[in-house]
């Protein structure tokens, strides 16, 4: 008998993976037709918008069917290309969903409200799976591909892409380091990916302050039969009403082992008996679409495989936490804000024509020098951010001596977004001060960047004294 070129049963072999490739090939040309589909909605809001979520849609249905019709090996090619096309697309999705967003962040700032709707499209348009790692059903989007998306977000309401880079952050630090429970991870990126919702860090008190100075949290944690009984109050819980988890810290009371006591770190579902949020967020100064309620722990049980970590207080306070390159996407909602007002300021201009000067007040020589120097110092920002995302990914070992390159990105996008939004009001004048230009709510929502972590006398410190040692 004749045997194949390969040999015996190798002509069998290369035809089932010629079989294989092929199918996964089929497979993946059916992804590209409907994320094709989406890319062509997905150019403005209103019937474009719906398009592309229809899209989306569609490119994880064909996922779906791609995994009946052609098996495992088309399904893994097929969600390879889907992923692909999501991480590309991020930004125009960011761009869709940011024309929707600035629509309704006209009401919401104004009456103070929660828009849950924006929440329902950044799940179905797919965009809270674009961080989540592939094998939980993201798109394993990296870091600079999301600072992107989140300015370009942040520039339609920046409280919603406030609350959405909370999940960032927290998910793309463990996607990489991977210091949670793999079955927990697991379980909690499957869930976001299926149903939608957010997660968040809720660790800032109204005694302790912000986390980012060290300290002992007031929560306390109660031993209990299979967890830990939660009781304290939270402030600043971005996104409260769409969370779907919460990420607490919490004291555990002195015992033998540890005579100081303990600090907890735990997640808890939102929908934990005992978790209670208070609604007294919305007509501060900044960010009042972002939800930043307080929330309140009465007898809340966390069960013991949701703990993530018990470490025994030590007698120096607690240093503060380390860097993370993900913190970035916070400051890049700020440098979307700074762009949204030069955006703004621009189109003012060239539209506003005074009688008395008879041509859009975008000829005037100082209204050219202002818009210059927004540009200037949004340009530098955004530049720094994008160099601190490229090497936070570029050198994983030099990450921990990168901290003042952190603090730099951040002060300067958030500075430059005070500064560009301030200037954004001399450009409109009187008409500024109203709400029909979009300017005084840029200038509100970014003083909000002035505290977040790393403030500017922290961010300073951490950025000096690595001068100093370098020169040392």
């Amino acid at each position: 008998m004749r045997m194949g070129r390969g040999g015996a049963g190798g002509r069998g072999a290369g035809g089932a993976a010629r079989v294989a490739a092929a199918r996964g090939r089929r497979a993946a040309r059916v992804v590209a037709r409907a994320a094709r589909g989406r890319r062509a909605g997905g150019a403005g809001g209103g019937a474009g918008g719906a398009r592309a979520a229809r899209g989306q849609a569609e490119a994880f249905q064909s996922a779906r069917s791609a995994l009946e019709c052609f098996g495992p090996t088309g399904m893994i090619q097929c969600t390879i290309m889907m992923n692909n096309t999501m991480t590309s697309d991020a930004r125009a999705i960011a761009a869709d969903l940011a024309a929707r967003f600035g629509e309704r962040a006209i009401v919401h700032d104004r009456d103070g409200t929660f828009p849950l709707e924006n929440y329902a499209d950044l799940h179905e348009s797919g965009y809270l799976r674009l961080v989540i790692p592939p094998e939980y059903g993201g798109a394993g989007a990296d870091l600079p591909t999301m600072c992107r998306a989140q300015a370009r977000l942040a520039q339609g309401d920046a409280g919603t892409a406030l609350a959405v880079s909370m999940l960032v952050q927290l998910l793309g630090r463990v996607a990489e380091d991977r210091s949670w429970p793999a079955p927990l991870f697991a379980d909690i990126c499957t869930t976001i990916a299926r149903d939608g919702g957010l997660i968040n860090s809720i660790v800032t008190e109204p005694e302790l302050g912000s986390i980012s100075r060290g300290g002992l949290p007031a929560t306390t944690a109660t031993p209990v039969a299979g967890g830990m009984l939660l009781n304290g109050h939270k402030i600043f819980a971005t996104g409260a009403p769409a969370l779907r988890y919460m990420l607490v810290m919490a004291s555990i009371p002195a015992h033998e082992a540890a005579p100081r006591g303990e600090r907890l770190t735990a997640i808890i579902p939102a929908a934990t008996p005992g978790v209670r949020i208070a609604e007294n967020w919305g007509d501060g100064l900044a960010m009042r679409t972002s939800g930043s309620h307080d929330v309140y722990l009465d007898d809340a049980f966390v069960p013991d495989a949701w703990v993530l970590s018990r470490q025994p207080v030590a007698e120096a306070p607690a240093a503060p936490p380390g860097a993370n390159g993900w913190g970035l996407t916070v400051s890049a909602v700020y440098l979307g804000i700074g762009q949204a007002a030069l955006a703004a300021a621009c189109d003012y201009a060239n539209t506003r024509v005074p009688p008395s000067l008879g041509a859009p007040i975008a000829t005037l020589p100082h209204i050219q020098q202002t818009i210059g120097q927004m540009q200037l110092q949004l340009t530098a920002a955004e530049t720094v951010l994008e160099h601190a995302a490229r090497r936070w990914m570029a050198d994983p070992a030099g990450r921990s001596s990168m901290g003042a390159l952190l603090a730099s990105a951040k002060m300067l996008a958030t500075n430059a977004a005070c500064s560009a939004s301030e200037a954004a009001l001399r450009v409109g004048g009187g008409f500024s001060l109203t709400r029909d230009l979009p300017l005084e709510r840029h200038f509100r929502d970014a003083r909000a960047g002035l505290f977040n972590p790393p403030q500017d006398d922290l961010a300073l410190t951490i950025i000096g004294k690595a001068a100093l040692a370098e020169r040392g």
